[in-house]
């Protein structure tokens, strides 16, 4: 969902991606297609989070934060390309009936964005995250209790302590089920996040642990900027602008 196009617009649309590996031959396809809306829809953004939940036998998707235009009535020429954080909602979007709702909690009071969404059953933890409203990375964890309820859903959400002072990070899976390892990212606008962090999502809740980081190259600690991408388990591919 979201991002920007070629243009440098912002985009509004959902498409899915669905792998397709039948036949005698295996052969791998790729099929992509859009989903339309109805409802409560979320405007177009980019640096936000999709999550699934499970509740109840059913599923949804849970979208939060992201960073967008201002609105068109405070646009100036000026300030025509001034992005800002998006209205703290959560939206919830029904993929079997393309139906969407938006849910404004009272524990979430600021928008934030480039921030990091782990989900468990019916549960997601939304971890760090910058404000652009004050230019911060507050150190914030909240998790978010998706009941789906016949009718109406019931959501609500519990501020927690221990976050993490981070934007723009990558989680890759490590162990069988829920275990991670959060790396890459920056702690601010001019400072990488060198350091590894383990976590773990159970039915207590959430537990993290710091972990010793790889033995960075020196082309990786001198380096302003870093990109990150999930590879299959256990592994991460980080790409340092030449």
């Amino acid at each position: 969902h979201g991002g920007r196009t070629p243009n440098n617009d912002l985009s509004s649309s959902l498409y899915i991606l669905s792998v397709d590996n039948r036949g005698c031959n295996r052969k791998v396809t790729l099929r992509c297609q859009e989903k339309e809306l109805v409802g409560e829809l979320p405007e177009a953004r980019y640096g936000h989070t999709l999550s699934v939940v499970h509740s109840r036998g059913k599923t949804a998707y849970v979208l939060f934060g992201g960073r967008s235009y201002m609105p068109p009535s405070e646009r100036t020429t000026e300030k025509w390309n001034c992005m800002v954080d998006c209205p703290p909602q959560i939206y919830l979007i029904d993929l079997e009936f393309g139906c969407c709702s938006a849910h404004a909690l009272p524990e979430l009071t600021d928008g934030q964005s480039f921030h990091l969404a782990l989900a468990r059953e019916d549960c997601v933890y939304f971890l760090g995250g910058h404000i652009a409203s004050t230019d911060c990375r507050p150190p914030r964890l909240f998790r978010l209790h998706v009941e789906l309820l016949l009718g109406s859903p019931l959501l609500s959400c519990e501020i927690l302590n221990d976050g993490l002072s981070i934007t723009s990070a990558i989680v890759t899976p490590i162990g069988p089920a829920h275990e991670y390892i959060i790396l890459g990212g920056y702690q601010s606008d001019s400072q990488k996040r060198m350091l590894c962090t383990y976590i773990a999502l159970n039915d207590v809740g959430i537990h993290m642990e710091p972990r010793e980081p790889p033995e960075w190259s020196s082309e990786i600690s001198q380096s302003r900027t870093w990109f990150c991408g999930t590879l299959e388990k256990g592994s991460a591919l980080i790409i340092i602008p030449s």
